[in-house]
């Protein structure tokens, strides 16, 4: 599987050593301060861009020695530093892209982040924000198998439209049968698997899949 991973300018301390995600085929991007991440974690860009006014100059030479390709853009432009790096990634044609770094801190770009998953999805490609307490997935309508993760015990599906309909779990501790999911309802939160395989399928809409754990305070 061709997996592109693709490091964001978010808060270092939501970001997991991400060399735990490494494949043979992987390629790494790292977007503005998401290159100096990766490069902090020992790991050489495939591809550092963005407008880089979020590192040092310092950092920013070090990111052009350790990078394979760097490309610097403009601080005022109509895209984030993320969305050239997402599109960047389309262009390998990866078939999953992991997100890091794109969650915390400011909330408007936390949402921003979040609703670049529907371009990704309307491509068919599968992707996932990760941070070290949460892996959040864009679902379309159809029938889903979903495992069971220890380290994410807890699911939860939000409607990002108006509604969903007929949405059914089975293999869960709170289970539903065709139910209806308006936005703004809170009745798919923090469930949980009790197999090791479960499945939720609903009719229409789209559902964002999150699953989460608790962090020792």
């Amino acid at each position: 599987m061709k997996r592109v991973i693709v490091v964001g300018g978010g808060p270092k301390s939501y970001i997991p050593d991400v060399k735990e995600y490494a494949c043979e085929e992987c390629i790494w991007i790292g977007a503005d301060q998401g290159a100096e991440v990766l490069v902090e974690q020992g790991v050489e860009p495939d591809i550092a861009i963005g407008d880089f006014d979020s590192v040092s100059e310092q950092s920013l030479a070090e990111i052009k020695k350790k990078s394979k390709q760097v490309l610097i853009f403009p601080d005022e432009k109509d895209e984030t530093d993320l969305e050239l790096a997402i599109n960047e990634a389309l262009r390998l044609s990866p078939e999953h892209i992991l997100l890091f770094g794109v969650t915390g801190g400011r909330i408007d770009h936390s949402q921003a982040n979040m609703q670049l998953l529907y371009p990704l999805m309307k491509e068919k490609v599968k992707s996932t924000i990760i941070d070290r307490q949460n892996r959040v997935e864009l679902v379309s309508a159809g029938e889903h198998k979903i495992e069971a993760d220890e380290f994410y015990p807890y699911v939860s599906f939000l409607p990002v439209t108006l509604e969903v309909t007929k949405i059914t779990l089975e293999g869960f501790y709170y289970p539903l049968d065709q139910a209806y999911l308006p936005f703004g309802s809170t009745l798919c939160i923090s469930n949980r698997l009790i197999e090791d395989t479960g499945t939720f399928s609903f009719e229409s809409g789209i559902l964002l899949v999150i699953r989460s754990t608790d962090l020792p305070t």
